[in-house]
């Protein structure tokens, strides 16, 4: 027996969890404006790569046995009357309501439009734009910046790279300097033009960029990989401004539940639980999430149980693809260093398949 009507809004990697999670014990249904599940982590190179087009984008249509996705783009939430409206109109009552629509990301990994068509165009557009570029400038050292920037190189060894990055040292907020150091290194053994301390804007011609000290670059393609947006705004728009901090992340409170709200959680990157924006955190928050819920749900009034209190992430390994072949592993060790692990690790952890078999899985697909 299912208890509870549970609506998950967002279908990215917490709430494609999450509702996986409570397929069996509620009744869920799980919202997203896309037709489709987009891995966001293939999408570098899916946007550099045309036999990578169609990696990144997985079919929900496996993910339910007993609940059911709507597509759809969640416009107002009634929580007087425990309702989700949606923007056909469409009503979806809720008992508990979990916002996990994640946050934007800069081109080339935001999921253009709503259907797979129109992301595979926008990844075949980047494709052809890189393909013809002969100086492409990447804006921002992190681990995307990085990667990215890898990327392009291993497709175009012919055309000019520059990395452009506002601190000191590559990834400088991952914490470790070694990380950094190996990631220049990576880079410019291939030919990558690496800049520290230039922060970039765009120049007053097109095509031109210039840095704080006034020194105009050129290049004929540029991508900005310099953080990500929460998606919010919707939330704004329908009078819930007061549920969000000043940088537009959902206040929560260590059970992942909204403030001030008993029956509404927020996970993945959307919430304020973690600084630190990664899967691992945004599956560990579902996991924790779906506890609660069931909990919530089967322990009503005064005979509520105590809710598990989530752990933010403060150190996690991390690894950066170099292409499909190379790249780091940032494996946190006790005392507070972090081990740099090379290619082999890398490549078989992560790079090679940029995690899609495992994704695969999770939509219950098969990973052939």
């Amino acid at each position: 027996m299912r208890d509870g009507e549970v609506v998950v809004i967002g279908g990215g990697y917490a709430g494609v969890r999450l509702a996986k999670r409570l397929d069996t014990a509620t009744r869920v249904t799980l919202v997203d404006r896309k037709e489709i599940f987009f891995h966001r982590i293939a999408s570098l190179r899916a946007g550099v790569r045309p036999e990578w087009t169609v990696t990144p984008l997985i079919p929900y249509d496996r993910l339910l046995q007993n609940g059911r996705v709507a597509v759809g783009k969640a416009v107002r939430i009634d929580t007087a009357g425990r309702e989700v409206v949606l923007g056909s109109g469409e009503r979806l009552p809720y008992d508990v309501l979990v916002i996990a629509t994640g946050a934007d990301y800069p081109e080339p990994a935001r999921f253009a439009g709503t259907t797979a068509e129109e992301a595979m165009q926008s990844f075949a557009l980047h494709q052809k734009k890189i393909s013809a570029a002969e100086h492409v400038l990447v804006v921002g050292g992190g681990p995307s910046g990085v990667e990215l920037s890898a990327e392009i190189r291993l497709a175009r060894p012919d055309a000019r790279v520059t990395l452009a990055h506002s601190g000191a040292e590559l990834m400088h907020a991952t914490g470790s300097a070694a990380a950094g150091r190996r990631a220049r290194a990576w880079l410019e053994s291939h030919g990558v033009t690496v800049r520290l301390d230039s922060f970039m804007s765009p120049g007053s011609e097109f095509g031109t960029y210039r840095d704080a000290r006034g020194k105009v670059l050129e290049a004929d393609l540029s991508y900005w990989a310099t953080g990500t947006t929460p998606n919010t705004f919707w939330l704004r728009m329908a009078g819930l401004g007061d549920w969000l901090t000043a940088s537009g992340h959902i206040k929560v409170d260590r059970t992942l539940r909204v403030e001030g709200r008993s029956d509404v959680f927020a996970i993945g990157d959307v919430n304020d639980a973690t600084d630190l924006k990664i899967t691992p955190a945004a599956l560990a928050q579902a996991d924790l999430a779906a506890h609660n819920i069931r909990d919530h749900l089967q322990s009503p009034g005064r005979h509520r149980r105590d809710l598990r209190l989530y752990r933010a992430f403060h150190r996690t390994p991390m690894i950066v693809p170099f292409g499909s072949a190379d790249g780091l592993t940032m494996l946190p060790v006790p005392g507070g260093d972090t081990a740099i692990l090379g290619t082999r690790t890398s490549t078989l952890a992560k790079a090679r398949t940029l995690m899609t078999p495992y994704v695969r899985r999770q939509l219950n697909y098969a990973t052939d």
